[in-house]
């Protein structure tokens, strides 16, 4: 019997440390997708394909025609279309489908956060007067701070916003995590930022930033996560591991 095919929906840490489990067991050949929205992306530990399928239609012909065995969306929080796609693809082809998923930050006594649901009322929420704000929500949705252009923003995303920020003040920074505390409390000080704007992304490898604001006494605009899609959802590697070898258990009994 040959090895279980997994098509795995990639992006994240997450997504890279279990495309390495997975195929340091020798059990499983691993499609690791990729969306392209990073113009350089971290190497993986498995093949690689980029670009979209043409909505949950095209992911589950995807499935049926590559004969998957199983499909993993270990894509960002925040990526709610793919996780609605594959859920859907999931039901049409008959493929099982798992999630894995980073639990969300958890607001500590001393943090100072503002809940909301979207960017817009992110933006919105800063109010009128003129105020300094760390917009770390990524690439795709910056634009959305052009609705308020009174407030300075520092803008912080992998690959550079395009098309370019029509701001009046504005600063832009390349940079991809992990990052510290120290680092992100010096960054806060050095453009005299007292708002930040972020995602409930959840994990470590952004969460100095929240770290840096709940020291410095800065306001924090959380923006909350969609709803998530209808599938089994595992919040570690460890657990989506033991629910593969739940669902495949012939796969471990014969070492294929």
């Amino acid at each position: 019997m040959g090895k279980i095919r997994i098509l795995m929906l990639g992006g994240t840490g997450e997504a890279r440390a279990l495309a390495q489990s997975l195929a340091d067991t020798g059990r499983y050949d691993v499609l690791l997708s990729l969306a392209g929205r990073t113009d350089k992306p971290s190497p993986q530990p498995v093949p690689v394909r980029i670009g979209g399928f043409g909505g949950a239609d095209g992911l589950a012909a995807f499935l049926q025609e590559g004969q998957f065995d199983l499909i993993i969306d270990a894509t960002h929080p925040f990526a709610a279309r793919i996780s609605r796609n594959a859920s859907v693809a999931s039901a049409a082809s008959g493929i099982p489908a798992l999630a894995l998923r980073r639990p969300e930050w958890k607001a500590e006594p001393e943090d100072r956060w503002t809940h909301v649901a979207t960017v817009p009322e992110a933006i919105a929420s800063l109010g009128p007067s003129p105020r300094r704000v760390f917009l770390a929500i990524g690439r795709q949705e910056a634009h959305r701070a052009e609705a308020a252009p009174q407030h300075f923003y520092l803008v912080r995303s992998v690959d550079p916003v395009e098309p370019p920020l029509v701001l009046p003040d504005v600063c832009l920074v390349l940079d991809r995590g992990p990052y510290d505390v120290e680092r992100e409390t010096a960054l806060f000080r050095a453009h005299r930022i007292d708002a930040l704007v972020t995602k409930n992304s959840g994990g470590s490898a952004t969460y100095a930033k929240i770290a840096a604001a709940r020291h410095l006494g800065i306001e924090v605009i959380m923006i909350a996560r969609a709803p998530a899609a209808a599938m089994q959802t595992v919040a570690t590697i460890e657990a989506m591991l033991a629910a593969i070898d739940h669902l495949f258990p012939f796969a471990m009994e014969r070492g294929v």
